[in-house]
């Protein structure tokens, strides 16, 4: 079995795949997703060596904020639990959080901050800055739920998510986009516990496996510095899915960082990852729904 494989992970996996087809289902109506792929960057692009922020540098939280130096919990706990979620792990929020916890340019980045950052489409730049993230359509909708009251859904939550570019570069600190903010944003969970993001698939940095952070609020209004979030972790993908979306242009050097690594020697998810890996339907020419049932103890 190849180490990015998720079939074979034991009844633990399998129920938490069926609670996700479920939610899929669940909000299969809110698929609005263009046809086709979004424009793509010329193969004249820069490489990633040094855009992204993969390697060790994601193995060191940049605060002291005790919900995000956490590693995971190990395979055999992460996995869903018969009462159907148990609480996602902690994991580093990264050096490009975005969150006010530490300073790009020599100023605080702090993307909370900005008028316009609750928002459901992420992939443009807000408050006077006016990039657009191109890549293959993806639409992110975590649940979140409470693993102390039966999974019950939780609405009015706040939920924070950022991630990469095609490219591999984060906006705000990464060279070439530091005057950009896109593929970062907040979004309130609904009454169904839901928070919807529609983006564009990460490229893949040297180092790293394609991933996406994100940080639990209480609400949108709290949603405004990292000193206020609950719990950060990350999410992946499917490795099928992966090798999909790099073969296509615009990904730059993603295709052989991807086959460079994999889910079980990445230093964030090699010690268990099932809880955090996202159920992925859909194509390249459709684009693509994610959605991961994230469980905290509220």
């Amino acid at each position: 079995m190849h180490p990015n494989d998720d079939h074979d992970l034991g009844l633990a996996h399998d129920l938490n795949r069926l609670q996700q087809q479920a939610l899929q289902r669940r909000v299969a109506l809110r698929w609005l997703l263009g046809a086709g792929a979004v424009g793509v960057v010329g193969s004249g692009a820069l490489a990633l060596a040094g855009c992204g922020g993969g390697g060790s540098d994601e193995t060191a939280s940049t605060s002291t904020s005790s919900g995000s130096t956490g590693t995971g919990s190990t395979g055999g706990s992460t996995g869903t639990t018969a009462s159907g979620c148990s609480v996602i792990p902690s994991e580093t929020e990264g050096p490009y959080p975005g969150d006010g916890s530490n300073s790009s340019g020599g100023s605080i980045a702090n993307v909370l901050a900005l008028s316009g950052v609750v928002r459901s489409d992420i992939r443009s730049s807000i408050a006077g800055a006016s990039g657009t993230a191109t890549g293959v359509p993806l639409q992110v909708i975590i649940e979140l739920v409470n693993t102390n009251a039966a999974c019950a859904d939780l609405s009015g939550y706040a939920i924070y998510l950022w991630h990469c570019d095609a490219l591999g570069r984060y906006s705000m600190y990464s060279s070439g986009v530091t005057g950009e903010n896109y593929l970062r944003g907040v979004q309130a969970t609904a009454a169904d516990g839901t928070a919807t993001f529609q983006t564009i698939y990460p490229g893949c940095y040297a180092g790293r496996v394609p991933h996406m952070h994100f940080e639990i609020y209480r609400s949108t209004n709290t949603a405004t510095n990292w000193n206020n979030k609950l719990r950060t972790s990350q999410l992946c993908f499917p490795s099928d899915v992966n090798s999909a979306v790099y073969a296509t242009s615009g990904y730059g050097q993603s295709a052989a960082n991807n086959n460079a690594i994999s889910l079980s020697s990445d230093g964030i998810f090699s010690d268990g990852y099932t809880t955090q890996l996202a159920s992925v339907t859909g194509s390249v020419s459709a684009g693509y729904v994610a959605t991961l049932r994230v469980g905290i103890a509220a």
